[in-house]
């Protein structure tokens, strides 16, 4: 199956494993529209994208615009979800329940709401498909929010594949990969966390945006996949 001439919405399309999404459907001659709640990352992806993608503005959080932004774009045929606020990582003691409760509105009740809302104009033989995570299936200290974050985002997309069929409903859950996702850590904290990363990791690297998107384009041409949990991790889990 080929992309060309689809119509793609991705929502944290601006950036990272998202704009990487976007471009490779691109590539593929679908039409991409991102959406980012920030108009220069708006601006900046549109200049890597071909004249024929679309850029909004969209605050996932806001249930209003994201029923009014379904309803401005019409018919496509799927929705990638990928947005997020940086990685939170601290532990339970520590927490800002709070910065954890903020963390878990975009990335998990943000997917939600973007279904709720984008999954009726989706058309026939379309999918969805959202971003969980490996913290999921291997937590480390300090993970206890984006564990459960991970957990909840596999669970979403099992009772959502038979609740919402015969539409499909996927997930990817990536490992390490060098995007925006760790901006939070100071740059030498960072790429010691690259470097360890790569030297555990069976395929000896952390993952590039190109690398996870390939996971989202194949689920969305996979006719028989629903309720998939697509795994993109360099081995992580193994080791």
């Amino acid at each position: 199956m080929s992309l060309q001439g689809q119509r793609i919405v991705v929502i944290g399309g601006t950036s990272g494993i998202g704009l990487a999404v976007a471009e490779g459907a691109a590539r593929e001659g679908a039409e991409v529209v991102v959406a980012s709640r920030r108009q220069e990352s708006v601006d900046a992806a549109l200049e890597r994208l071909p004249d024929s993608a679309e850029g909004q503005l969209l605050d996932a959080t806001d249930e209003d615009a994201v029923r009014g932004f379904f309803e401005r774009i019409g018919a496509y045929d799927h929705l990638v979800y990928t947005a997020g606020e940086s990685l939170l990582l601290e532990t339970v003691a520590d927490a800002d329940v709070a910065r954890a409760r903020q963390f878990l509105d975009t990335r998990l009740w943000g997917a939600y709401t973007a279904v709720k809302y984008g999954a009726g104009s989706i058309r026939p033989g379309g999918s969805v498909v959202l971003t969980t995570g490996t913290a999921a299936r291997r937590p480390m200290p300090g993970s206890s929010a984006a564990s459960a974050l991970c957990g909840a985002m596999e669970s979403l997309t099992r009772a959502l594949a038979v609740e919402l069929a015969p539409l499909r409903v996927n997930v990817v859950s990536p490992g390490v990969v060098r995007t925006e996702l760790w901006r939070e850590l100071p740059e030498a904290d960072r790429e010691g966390l690259f470097r360890s990363s790569a030297e555990s990791l069976p395929v000896g690297r952390v993952g590039e945006p190109a690398d996870v998107a390939e996971a989202y384009l194949y689920l969305m041409r996979a006719g028989y996949s629903t309720g998939a949990v697509v795994v993109v991790d360099g081995g992580g889990t193994l080791v």
